[in-house]
């Protein structure tokens, strides 16, 4: 059973600056909600929430709450993520007061209950899915309301209040809170284990979904995952590998290093032809939900048919970055195997085609990961040397903890050991620090190579090091002269 939101109270945010947090910030603050929130960190995303009327506190104190409680004439409620531990100063004392406290996912599911909503599931793929949704509705004049882990282009942000009749979220599956979801459409992406610090293993991960599934008043699903197939009761399927047996597929007859080139089908029956602007067939398949959730909600094709030509996916998938002497740098969000796997097979397909939507192909890919993790590094060594060896040239940052305390044998050396296991031809370099990462790139790529960062830490800030490693050497010529 959902909480009720009572537009009189203040709701304040601990961690506000959060991809995900930020987003509901949003919305309530269009929303003419009293928003607050606290976070260390002065971004882009701060400044969007200032902006947008939050206010924002820098630092996370007992003070921060006490100075709300003496404002507000009725007790804010206190909004936390998973993330926020029970240390957390402003945590300790809104409970030691005994202020309202609700999990982000409580919060979500209480604007569910609020408008028709579509609620986007899985393993992987769900923030580019639930963008390709909402930029499909956008397009198609339906301005829906969208909370989204990720920046959706757009809109230019992951949270949007629309006037639409949709809500757009995305429902993240990490801690098993999406339970709490009551959508009137759930789509569910892919299942594979991952999580391992909150999963026991892959029977409780399923069990999960499936409790997801059942409170969705329809669910539409992958018929191209096993998992899904054999373990979920959808009301409609989708495919981009056959038309037969399925609600809607997209069967691609043409796939290059910049597009897929697929025809619809609806119950077997093909309305079009359409050209996807982004490579691989796993962007396929999202846009194809995508497309298939639209439906549901009574889009037409020929509208959807328009807005596929202006689709995107979100910030941090295969995001160009820019640049830097003639290499091209790309940041993705890829911190498992099979993300990382997919992406190395759009990069590599970029080589093989000569098409890129890069500013030239490229002529080789340079792969940096950075593992995310011990929990997940430990679970799937093997996996991800086996993802990895489909590059040129790798070179491998720290385990992005995370939070998490080292596991022994488990490391960025370990996992070099068995890549070189795998490929022993594989340039393999693992750095101890990223400005080390820094000087890797510089001596390993050459002019013209794609240069690609994956993993969901730190790793994303590469391009940055580079132009301030570059900048700084400028400096210092200039003084030397």
């Amino acid at each position: 059973m959902s909480r009720t939101l009572d537009s009189r109270q203040r709701v304040h945010f601990i961690g506000v600056g959060g991809i995900g947090m930020s987003a509901l910030a949003i919305i309530l603050a269009k929303r003419s909600h009293s928003v607050s929130g606290s976070d260390s960190r002065e971004n882009t995303t701060v400044q969007q929430l200032r902006d947008q009327g939050v206010r924002v506190f820098s630092k996370q104190t007992a003070e921060t709450i006490q100075t709300l409680v003496d404002e507000d004439k009725t007790s804010p409620i206190v909004v936390i993520s998973t993330a926020i531990p029970e240390t957390n100063p402003e945590l300790k004392k809104a409970r030691s007061i005994g202020l309202d406290i609700w999990h982000r996912s409580d919060l979500l599911a209480a604007l569910m209950e609020l408008q028709p909503s579509i609620a986007v599931a899985g393993s992987h793929g769900k923030t580019t899915t639930s963008t390709l949704t909402t930029t499909l509705l956008h397009a198609a004049g339906e301005d829906p309301t969208a909370i989204i882990g990720g920046i959706v282009p757009c809109l230019g942000s992951n949270g949007h209040f629309g006037e639409g009749r949709l809500l757009i979220a995305e429902a993240d599956e990490s801690d098993g809170s999406l339970v709490k979801f009551q959508p009137s459409l759930g789509v569910i992406t892919n299942l594979e284990l991952d999580h391992t610090d909150h999963y026991k293993g892959l029977d409780d991960l399923i069990a999960t979904l499936q409790r997801f599934g059942k409170g969705c008043d329809r669910l539409l699903a992958n018929a191209d995952d096993p998992i899904l197939r054999e373990h979920f009761q959808a009301n409609a399927w989708w495919s981009v590998k056959r038309r037969d047996d399925v609600d809607f597929a997209a069967i691609p007859h043409q796939l290059d290093g910049d597009r897929c080139l697929a025809t619809f089908y609806e119950h077997g029956k093909a309305l079009g032809e359409f050209t996807l602007p982004m490579p691989g067939l796993h962007n396929l398949s999202n846009a194809t939900a995508a497309l298939a959730a639209c439906r549901l909600e009574g889009i037409p094709f020929e509208t959807l048919q328009r807005g596929l030509t202006v689709l995107q996916t979100p910030g941090r998938r295969f995001d160009h970055r820019g640049t830097w002497n003639g290499r091209h740098i790309v940041d993705d969000y890829a911190h498992h195997p099979s993300e990382v796997k997919a992406t190395l097979e759009m990069a590599k397909l970029m080589v093989k085609s000569g098409r890129s939507p890069l500013p030239s192909a490229p002529q080789r890919v340079v792969a940096v990961f950075q593992p995310h993790r011990y929990s997940r590094t430990s679970e799937f060594l093997q996996e991800f040397a086996k993802a990895l060896v489909n590059c040129d040239v790798l070179l491998l940052a720290p385990i992005y903890s995370a939070g998490e305390s080292p596991l022994e044998g488990v490391s960025s050396h370990a996992l070099a050991h068995q890549i070189r296991q795998l490929k022993p031809d594989l340039p393999v370099k693992v750095a101890d620090a990223l400005d080390e990462l820094v000087e890797q790139v510089k001596s390993e790529s050459l002019a013209d190579d794609l240069v690609l960062a994956m993993g969901a830490g730190d790793v994303n800030s590469l391009w940055q090091r580079l132009v301030r490693s570059e900048q700084s050497n400028l400096a210092t010529t200039v003084v030397a002269v």
